[in-house]
């Protein structure tokens, strides 16, 4: 129940062409727009992830009980917040002023009203789908609930959280202050999110066999394969997983194959499951040889000195011959379910993503003075290097707990003695050479370009092997704790073509991945020759890559796109990269659960 000085706070909303404006307490302002058609975001979606909130000491909007708070989730589209002109006429309870603009925000989902509880832990989750590309921005709103009705003006405010998705899940768990519109705590009130990745990422690995099973063909031994099966929401047997053909033997052994466990059996062991032996026959018309049921939990019985056998049964022979034993025997030699880890399970595992700047200083740039350079910064505080070193670090800066980056030049001749440098901190401190945060490297950048003369030549290998050594640091964890990225941002032909081959084929053995952001319009074929997409890349001795580390991308193509489109580009192939290089180190995530 809410007393009269509460009624004075009541949220107003003004409805306009494109959007309402929700007037709440305390000068926070919301405009809501419709759910846009289909997922929010990219595509390519990483997977769902499913976000707990629980509050703490909030605010008591009620005079007679506690507040009965629910929380609504917000999300950003297309890229800004969209605003609505302010009001200009006096609220109730607020300033002539008015509100401060309003933010257009789509409203996610909203959780179920904790009744009387100033310490809610609610039941009903959050479920989005995650990009690792994108800045997915947030927004958690609670409100006391008054009325039965949806609509947010009739229930009082009882504060915010903004943050970004990645940030919840490169901390697993975050706790903040609920903040008022102007920006104010709220009272004492917290907001608690955890977040857990929605999806079974089990694996299961079958090594099967056969034998004396029944000789279908007139002048020869069968042919035999084997076919898996899991029961259908219809009630009929559905196709899930086809071995290959073994020619010529009544004692075959198939080879061991792999499958997502919820494509087996719907990630439950015990469910029974239909294993079907037939002989091939090259016009389709294969021979049916015999059949059984069993289950993943029975299967897992199975171990490599003591295998499982079980009987194949033809169910028309069992009935027609008395003495009908079997039509051969199937053994499963063994049977092992494990996690096919995901990039976002060594997230939330705690795996860190270190960010490091690597920026072209050389002559070809021009004169950072001079507007047709590329170093030139523009009247709206600007150019390509700050555009990509903003697009990636937006990104990237969510996954790294301390948020200070490294940020090096090259190619630069640098006081006092005027020497050509490849591998420098803008910062002018090679102790140090952390920046704090993009904007520490956007700052750092801007401070010194006056105090540098640009030279050359281009040389990118000190510079990754610079990185390279503290990824080699990393390979003593005995978990996936570190990942390291350098991005380096450059106007054309490298100059140093044959080391640095050499250094990006040894960084592809390491926790590493490289980003080459190619600016102006140069030539850059040897940056795709880099990019190993269609080709393995070998070093001047002849080794080749053991992965692929690098995505070249230039800047060109994007000139005239959203600037989110970078961020995509370049980022698209990492989260392959960085789970390709765990599972080959059988590296598990940190603190990870057995399957």
């Amino acid at each position: 129940m809410r007393g009269e000085e509460n009624k004075k706070r009541r949220r107003e909303w003004n409805t306009d062409d494109d959007c309402q404006e929700l007037l709440p307490l305390e000068s926070m302002a919301y405009t809501v727009t419709p759910m846009p058609a289909g997922p929010v975001g990219s595509q390519y979606c990483v997977c769902k992830v499913e976000l707990s909130v629980c509050g703490q000491n909030l605010l008591d909007r009620d005079v007679t009980s506690k507040s009965d708070p629910f929380c609504v989730l917000f999300m950003e589209v297309n890229g800004k917040w969209m605003e609505a002109g302010p009001r200009s006429s006096p609220r109730r309870g607020g300033s002539s002023s008015g509100p401060p603009e309003a933010v257009c925000l789509v409203p996610l989902d909203r959780t179920e009203t904790a009744v009387n509880n100033l310490n809610p832990a609610f039941a009903k989750k959050f479920i989005i789908d995650y990009h690792f590309e994108e800045v997915q921005k947030l927004k958690f709103a609670l409100f006391d609930q008054d009325k039965s009705s949806m609509q947010l003006y009739e229930h009082d405010f009882l504060g915010e959280f903004s943050c970004t998705l990645g940030m919840i899940v490169s901390s697993k768990k975050i706790t903040r202050t609920l903040l008022l519109g102007n920006g104010k705590p709220a009272g004492k009130g917290m907001i608690t999110i955890a977040a857990q990745e929605l999806s079974d990422n089990r694996v299961i690995t079958l090594s099967m066999a056969g034998r004396k099973l029944d000789k279908k063909d007139l002048f020869g031994k069968s042919d035999p394969f084997l076919e898996f099966y899991k029961p259908g929401d219809d009630g009929k047997w559905m196709l899930v997983h086809r071995t290959e053909v073994i020619k010529y033997t009544l004692d075959p052994v198939w080879k061991p194959f792999t499958v997502p466990l919820v494509s087996l059996c719907d990630g439950d062991v015990e469910k029974l499951i239909k294993v079907m032996c037939y002989d091939y026959d090259s016009d389709g018309g294969h021979d049916f040889i015999g059949e059984f049921q069993t289950s993943v939990a029975r299967m897992c019985e199975a171990q490599d000195a003591f295998p499982l056998e079980l009987e194949c049964i033809n169910p028309k022979k069992q009935k027609k011959k008395k003495n009908y034993k079997n039509s051969g025997i199937i053994i499963v030699k063994s049977c092992k379910v494990t996690r096919d880890f995901s990039f976002l399970d060594y997230i939330l595992g705690g795996c860190q993503l270190m960010f490091t700047v690597g920026i072209d200083f050389t002559a070809s740039n021009g004169n950072p003075r001079d507007p047709s350079s590329l170093h030139y910064i523009n009247p709206m505080g600007t150019n390509e290097y700050l555009s990509a070193i903003w697009a990636v670090g937006q990104i990237i800066q969510d996954y790294d707990s301390d948020k200070m980056f490294p940020a090096l030049g090259f190619g630069a001749q640098l006081p006092p003695d005027w020497k050509v440098s490849h591998e420098f901190a803008i910062n002018f401190n090679p102790t140090n050479p952390f920046c704090s945060g993009v904007e520490g490297i956007v700052q750092a950048y801007s401070a010194c370009l006056p105090h540098i003369r640009f030279y050359g030549p281009t040389n990118f290998s000190p510079i990754v092997n610079h990185v390279a050594r503290f990824a080699a640091q990393a390979t003593q964890q005995e978990a996936a704790s570190q990942y390291f990225i350098l991005l380096i941002i450059t106007d054309g032909v490298i100059s140093d073509m044959d080391e640095t081959r050499h250094a990006v084929v040894q960084a592809s053995k390491l926790p590493m991945s490289i980003i080459i952001v190619g600016v102006g319009n140069a030539d850059f074929a040897a940056m795709e020759f880099l990019d190993g997409d269609s080709r393995v890349l070998r070093s001047y001795t002849g080794e080749e890559a053991v992965r692929d580390i690098v995505q070249f991308v230039p800047f060109r193509d994007f000139r005239n796109a959203p600037k989110e489109t970078l961020a995509k580009a370049v980022l698209a192939e990492l989260p392959q990269q960085v789970v390709q290089y765990f599972k080959h180190q059988n590296l598990p995530p940190i603190n990870s659960e057995p399957a």
